[in-house]
């Protein structure tokens, strides 16, 4: 994909007017989310265009993750917050088409929800038939 056809390459390179850049380096830029969550919601974007994490090549997720821990120490010292939520969405979730990690400051009550599933759908019921599945390709890539 085009930098110029991905929103996410145009933030993580810098071409998008109105950035609040928190820290970049050669692989990765950490905006501000302009939506955000709670004051201080951070996105890393990675410069090179990824849409999912298993695209990731392993430089490019060492600096994304290195950032995250470095960014989660700062917020915690300058903002004092009861939490950090970090996360990322992936596939038909993922509004950029690039792909983010979401550093989000959580404070008690702040409305933040981890919901359970609308339909109940029985997956606790077949925690050892998924293990196996999982296990049996893992072992033999």
């Amino acid at each position: 994909m085009l930098v110029t056809e991905c929103l996410g390459c145009r933030i993580a390179n810098g071409r998008v007017p109105n950035l609040y850049i928190i820290y970049d380096d050669e692989l990765i830029t950490c905006v501000l989310d302009i939506a955000p969550f709670n004051e201080r919601h951070t996105l890393i974007l990675p410069k090179k265009h990824f849409l999912d994490v298993e695209e990731l090549d392993t430089e490019t997720a060492y600096a994304v993750m290195d950032a995250s821990k470095k960014l989660s120490t700062v917020l915690k010292q300058l903002f004092k917050p009861d939490g950090i939520t970090i996360c990322q969405n992936g596939g038909n979730f993922n509004d950029l088409t690039h792909y983010h990690m979401h550093l989000i400051p959580r404070y008690e009550g702040d409305g933040f929800t981890w919901s359970e599933p609308l339909h109940p759908h029985g997956a606790d019921l077949r925690l050892g038939q998924t293990k196996e599945k999982i296990v049996q390709v893992l072992h033999h890539k």
